[in-house]
């Protein structure tokens, strides 16, 4: 499946949502790049996966799926039943939440930095 494909089949508004949550990504740090692993948009950070776009099944809520999620300490993060990764949902009917997003962002890009 190529990333546009996962983009460009979803209903407004949840479709603009995803393509902006992926410029943000693209957009955060130039050591960010685009691939698709399992068949979700994959974001990896020099090389090592980072992040994942991708929707609930029932809510079709977007959401961002932080690769070290465990190692990072924020409340709108949930664990769910991961042991390794943690989500933050985007609601699609408001605007994006870009400082949340950003600090979540760089606590773990802090991860591969250190």
């Amino acid at each position: 499946m190529h990333n546009n494909t996962f983009y460009f089949k979803k209903e407004e508004p949840i479709k603009s949502c995803v393509l902006a949550m992926r410029d943000i990504l693209l957009q955060f740090d130039e050591s960010i790049t685009e691939t698709t692993k399992y068949g979700m948009p994959c974001f990896c950070y020099k090389g090592k996966m980072f992040c994942y776009i991708w929707t609930d099944k029932k809510t079709l809520e977007p959401y961002y799926l932080i690769v070290e999620g465990n190692r990072i300490e924020h409340p709108q993060l949930e664990t769910g039943n991961r042991s390794r990764m943690k989500i933050f949902r985007i609601n699609p009917h408001e605007d994006l939440p870009i400082d949340t997003i950003n600090t979540i962002l760089n606590l773990a890009l802090d991860l591969y930095n250190h």
